[in-house]
């Protein structure tokens, strides 16, 4: 058995920037996971002005990074429903906030290696297993590996997704449920430029998002019923990307040379505690959200670092009262938003008249109440000290 002051489960992007930042706190960090080497992900994430802050502070931006990312410049919601009671569409500029830009698109394949290859050079030590089990103790947490190894730390970070072994571990319960939709994630060349503006169409089945990347290419995400996305996803490229074209109205132009397509199943959940006996839940172990207004990742890296901040300079950083303090900031940051975005997507889906309303007086409201749009945009970006 080894001793380590933090134990990180999984080597997604919350986990290994938690890992980065405990490390550089000079943590002895140990990192439980198998090495990422999964470059056909087709997804990008949009991480906001908060989360490059996180990776500014360790050391990866704007580097080497910034010349294969693309600015996030503005963002559209345009209603696409066809609904009696059509929203008008609303861009956020960040100009209103006195900025430039909102964040950067990253490739998820991009960003998990650079924070793996940080992570070694700040001297985390990696056991390449997944966890089977965890024993919580009173002053200690013993992580048991898939290869029989016992690994024990003050406090294990569960950032071992939404079926995390290490959660069950610890004896925290979660809230779940399913949605009548499932995402493509995928990416496709245009002839016309995106002018760095993302845009989600807002359909009757949910929403539909462009996101801009380098040169005349965006990511998209296209959440749709089952077995519509089922359809889609057996479409030979010519025949989706003419799908693609009409979802888009033309805007970017003639659609063509599609990445790699991924479908996922819509889920939601909800921890209901986000630290207990000695772990603390980061990213998709602590709640999963749908694809909607770039929150999922960003709430995750605002985990971690928040994480890292309540454990500065304590000499037990698993004790009760930082676990207890952890909870509250956390819940404070997710519950609102997870609500928000849940109802967003259920008035998408629903077909009831008086949701469909609530979400076109809402949304109007926006477009024509600046003091309004301003604080949505603040409230979207956050802090990074969750």
């Amino acid at each position: 058995m080894s001793d380590n002051s933090v134990i990180v489960v999984g080597a997604g992007p919350a986990g290994l920037a938690a890992a980065c930042l405990l490390a550089q706190d000079g943590r002895r960090v140990r990192l439980v996971a198998r090495e990422p080497g999964d470059a056909s992900d087709p997804r990008t994430v949009a991480l906001m002005m908060p989360s490059l802050r996180i990776l500014e502070n360790l050391g990866l931006w704007p580097g080497d990074l910034q010349a294969k990312t693309q600015p996030l410049r503005k963002l559209r919601l345009v209603d696409d429903t066809g609904a009696a009671m059509a929203a008008p569409t609303v861009t956020f500029d960040p100009a209103e906030l006195g900025e430039e830009v909102f964040g950067w698109n990253f490739p998820l394949s991009l960003l998990i290696p650079a924070l793996y290859r940080r992570a070694l050079a700040l001297g985390v030590e990696v056991t390449a297993a997944d966890a089977a089990g965890a024993e919580p103790r009173s002053d200690s947490i013993v992580v048991i590996t898939t290869e029989g190894e016992r690994l024990a730390a003050q406090v294990a970070i569960a950032a071992d997704g939404r079926n995390s072994v290490l959660r069950e571990a610890a004896g925290i319960r979660t809230n779940r449920w399913s949605y009548e939709q499932a995402a493509i994630a995928t990416s496709f060349a245009h002839s016309g430029p995106h002018d760095g503006v993302s845009t989600e169409y807002h359909k009757q089945a949910g929403p539909f998002t462009t996101v801009p990347m380098p040169g005349n290419r965006s990511s998209l995400v296209w959440m749709e019923r089952p077995e519509r996305a089922a359809g889609l996803m057996a479409l030979p490229d010519r025949a989706f990307a003419a799908e693609v074209q009409i979802g888009t109205h033309g805007e970017l132009g003639r659609i063509s040379d599609l990445g790699p397509r991924r479908l996922f199943p819509m889920q939601g959940l909800l921890a209901r505690d986000f630290a207990r006996n000695r772990v603390i839940l980061v990213g998709e172990a602590a709640r999963v959200v749908p694809p909607i207004g770039a929150q999922g990742l960003n709430m995750s890296l605002r985990d971690a670092a928040g994480a890292a901040a309540l454990m500065a300079g304590e000499d037990d950083p698993g004790n009760p009262a930082l676990l207890a303090s952890y909870d509250g900031r956390r819940r404070r940051d997710v519950q609102p938003r997870q609500q928000v975005i849940d109802l967003m997507n259920r008035s998408l889906l629903s077909g009831f008249l008086p949701l469909e309303a609530g979400r076109a007086a809402g949304i109007s409201l926006l477009a024509g109440f600046a003091p309004l749009r301003r604080a949505a945009m603040q409230y979207g970006l956050a802090s990074s000290r969750g």
